[in-house]
């Protein structure tokens, strides 16, 4: 593999608060140094000036659909995307067919990932078959290579199995993963409850479905002093249960995604349902406390939930899937709707996309120290671009960004000293 030298880019590292101009030299897949007027003969040179210079992406809650789902997604075309975001390391939910829910499917998922544009990480299952009726067993699926529990796509129903899970999770080295929803309360709801679900006089889903369920997995972390992590927060009074259980040191951290930041539920006036998701769109005074969530800290992570399906089943307004895919998007989405608008800084917005994720999951991400794997995306951001679905990296098209003008626009990203996505446009 050959080496690169990255000259003259605005180096951003969370890892350690560097902010400067200057260079980065990968060899042997590691970044052997990074300083000003690196020089090394052999290696291929890479003109980033103008452009930022960042640990990879790390998105640690993705829907990659296999095994089971081809027709949506694979592994691989799940990671082009990935790589096409800037994206370096993600973990996949358990939804699968078969469910990851036994060694054998995470061991194929972690060897089908060797070859794949992005380092691929797995969240197993905390439940068999997604059931909530028997705890899966943890111990081997952590031996098998899981790094992280949950039932995402649907919630732990039964609290003891939930409350199990969590006092075992940390003596394994796993972190459980919470999809905040109480179906009794969401059962049937399409949009989320309100004036636009009374509007299209269809079913909702109250905010009180995630609010709930929220205080569930706090009040288990509080009581047996474990930890939990809250999957895309979307609500006031979620933002608003989680602040103050960190207030009161309860060991909860939480994620959101771009969607929830910069979108309300107006955009399903068009009855299209590529805006439909689970948590459902909320109201622009839910989206303002998401983004202060963000802003203070409550909300540790940006995640994207990508969640690909095909457009013939997202088709139907009412009787498509819940999901919108967003690895290609997230970073622009970041930089338009809160560096953009001055809710925070680009540093922040990096720290939040790669070094706390990557902390929160123990991977070695998120930082460009030399020494560390050579994973980096080099991206513009003042770029303005429009998201056109069709030119979309992934098998979906379930692009909830589809059609806007974003800013920020990945140029190349680098995974394990390889490029692995380079943007047509750049002649770096």
């Amino acid at each position: 593999m050959e080496s690169l030298l990255i000259r003259g880019a605005e180096i951003m590292d969370p890892s350690c608060g560097r902010d400067e101009t200057a260079d980065i030299l990968i060899s042997q897949n590691k970044i052997e140094a990074v300083g000003k007027n690196l020089s090394c003969e052999t290696a291929r040179e890479v003109d980033a000036a103008g452009l930022i210079a960042a640990p990879g992406l790390v998105d640690l809650h993705v829907h990659l659909r296999d095994p089971g789902f081809p027709k949506k997604e694979d592994l691989f075309s799940g990671c082009r995307a990935a790589a096409a975001g800037g994206v370096t390391s993600l973990m996949c939910m358990p939804n699968t067919s078969p469910v990851t829910d036994n060694p054998e499917t995470v061991r194929y998922i972690l060897s089908k990932a060797e070859t794949a544009d992005a380092r691929v990480y797995v969240a197993a299952a905390i439940t068999r078959g997604l059931h909530s009726a028997e705890l899966c067993s943890l111990k081997l699926l952590k031996e098998a290579g899981a790094v992280a529990l949950s039932d995402d796509g649907r919630p732990v129903v039964n609290t003891a199995l939930m409350a199990q899970a969590m006092r075992k999770a940390p003596s394994l080295g796993l972190k459980v993963m919470a999809h905040c929803e109480d179906l009794y309360l969401s059962e049937g709801g399409k949009v989320n409850e309100g004036e636009i679900s009374a509007a299209l006089h269809v079913p909702g889903v109250p905010a009180a479905a995630e609010d709930c369920a929220t205080a569930r997995e706090i009040a288990l972390a509080a009581a047996y002093n474990v930890p939990v992590h809250i999957c895309h927060v979307s609500t006031k009074t979620a933002v608003a249960l989680i602040r103050d259980a960190k207030r009161r040191g309860v060991p909860v951290t939480a994620e959101t995604a771009p969607h929830y930041f910069c979108l309300t539920q107006e955009e399903l006036r068009k009855k299209d349902a590529d805006y439909r998701m689970s948590p459902p769109l909320r109201t622009e005074t839910d989206r303002l406390a998401v983004v202060a969530g963000l802003a203070d800290g409550t909300i540790d992570i940006i995640a994207t939930d990508h969640a690909p399906h095909t457009p013939a089943e997202k088709s139907d307004f009412l009787g498509a899937p819940n999901g919108v895919i967003g690895m290609e998007t997230s970073l622009a989405a970041g930089i338009t709707f809160l560096v953009g608008q001055h809710h925070f800084s680009m540093m922040k917005l990096l720290d939040l996309m790669s070094t706390a994720p990557a902390k929160l999951l123990g991977i070695p991400a998120g930082t460009l120290a030399p020494g560390a794997a050579a994973d980096l995306v080099l991206f513009d951001p003042a770029e303005e671009w429009v998201v056109y679905k069709n030119h979309l990296h992934g098998k979906s098209r379930n692009a909830v960004f589809k059609g806007r003008k974003l800013t920020g626009r990945v140029k190349m990203t680098v995974c394990g000293g390889r490029i692995v996505y380079h943007d047509e446009n750049y002649g770096g």
